[in-house]
């Protein structure tokens, strides 16, 4: 599996814990920033990383900022993106299992370092369910079915 990951200033030490999490677990990955704590605006992080899933360059992607609201808005906005905020390791199961989220959004303001890598590996190692819940994600991206 190939994640691409970024984060705003405000989600830049957690994303650093993330990429440390991911190299442990042995996942490739690609850093598109920011590369530091300078003030970014999160728009332009998260188009580059919402593009790239929508494209199928990644199979899944990570987002982080202050509280993950930006990121998740703005790459909700992408054809084919279901990007999801989560908080806790059951919401993150049950994004992949029912909506078939394919970027995960965290806050790095909210989550703290260790729930948040519990709540990546959750998000990582979930399967879609599809069935019913195939025939919902399909009204999200109608072309996909």
């Amino acid at each position: 599996m190939k994640i691409i990951i970024g984060s705003d200033h405000g989600g830049f030490e957690l994303k650093e814990e993330l990429k440390r999490a991911l190299d442990d677990w042995g996942v490739e990955h690609h850093d598109v920033g920011c590369h530091d704590t300078s003030s970014v605006d999160y728009p332009d992080i998260a188009h580059q990383v919402a593009t790239a899933v929508a494209e199928g360059r990644f199979e899944r992607g990570v987002l982080v900022c202050g509280t993950g609201i930006g990121m998740s808005i703005a790459a909700n906005r992408h054809r084919g993106v279901r990007a999801a905020l989560c908080s806790d390791c059951y919401t993150a199961e049950m994004t992949r299992a029912h909506n078939d989220a394919n970027l995960l959004c965290l806050g790095g303001r909210v989550v703290g370092p260790g729930l948040a890598v519990k709540i990546l590996r959750t998000f990582l190692d979930g399967a879609f369910d599809g069935g019913r819940h195939a025939r919902r994600v399909d009204k999200l991206d109608p072309e996909r079915g």
